[in-house]
C-alpha cells in the first residue's frame, strides 16, 4: 500500500541541521506513527512521504517555510527577571511556560543580562532547513474513528504521532484511557 490521505504510516527517522548535527531520531522498535495528510508532521516530511510504501527510504531537505517557519521576531521579548520567582539560577536554554491572552506558550530563555531576561516563543527549528532520513516501516487504511479525530490510535483506545496530544503511547490530551475503550479525546 502506498502512502496517500487517509492512511497511517510507520517509518523510523533521523533528524540532522545543516551541519550534520543529529537533533531527533526515532527509537529502535518505535517508529513515529502519524495520520497522512492530517497536519500531524510538518508540511515538507508529509508531501515528499506520499506514494511511498513500507521498505522504502526517503532523505529530504525541508526548507523552514514548509518545517516550522520564518523565526517572528515578535515572539522574542525582554523580560524582568523577577518574573521568574523560584528560579534561583537562570541560564540561556532554559524553557517555561508563559501565561498569554492566547493560552500557554513555551519560550526558552535565550540571553541574560543582570535585571533582564530575553525569551522567544519561536519553534526551536524555525528559520532552519531540516534533513530527514526515512525509512517507511508500514502503511495502513485509518479507521474511521481516526480519520473522524484526525490521529491514529493505538491498541487501547490511545493516540500516537505528533499533531492529536500524545506521543506514541500515551493517550490524547494526557488523560487517561476512558472506560469502555474510547481515547479520551475531546472530538
Amino acid at each position: 500500500m502506498q502512502i496517500a490521505e487517509g492512511t497511517v504510516v510507520a517509518m523510523d527517522y533521523a533528524l540532522k541541521d545543516d551541519e550534520g548535527t543529529l537533533l531527533d531520531q526515532s527509537q529502535p522498535g518505535q517508529p513515529l506513527t502519524y495520520l497522512h495528510g492530517h497536519k500531524n508532521i510538518i508540511p515538507g516530511l508529509e508531501s515528499a512521504l506520499v506514494g511511498k510504501a513500507a521498505g522504502d527510504t526517503v532523505e529530504v531537505r525541508v526548507a523552514p517555510e514548509d518545517g516550522y517557519g520564518a523565526p517572528n521576531p515578535a515572539l522574542e521579548q525582554v523580560v524582568p527577571r523577577d518574573r521568574f520567582q523560584g528560579v534561583e539560577s537562570l541560564e540561556v536554554g532554559m524553557q517555561f511556560q508563559a501565561s498569554t491572552d492566547q493560552g500557554p506558550v513555551s519560550v526558552r530563555v535565550v540571553k541574560v543580562e543582570e535585571d533582564d531576561v530575553t525569551v522567544d516563543g519561536n519553534h526551536p527549528l524555525a528559520g532552519k532547513h531540516l534533513n530527514f532520513n526515512v525509512t517507511v516501516q508500514d502503511v495502513r487504511e485509518a479507521t474511521e474513528e481516526e480519520l473522524a479525530h484526525g490521529h491514529i490510535h493505538q491498541g487501547g483506545g490511545c493516540c500516537g504521532g505528533s499533531g492529536g496530544g500524545g506521543g506514541e503511547g500515551e493517550c490524547c490530551n494526557d488523560d487517561k484511557e476512558e472506560p469502555g475503550g474510547g481515547c479520551g479525546c475531546s472530538h
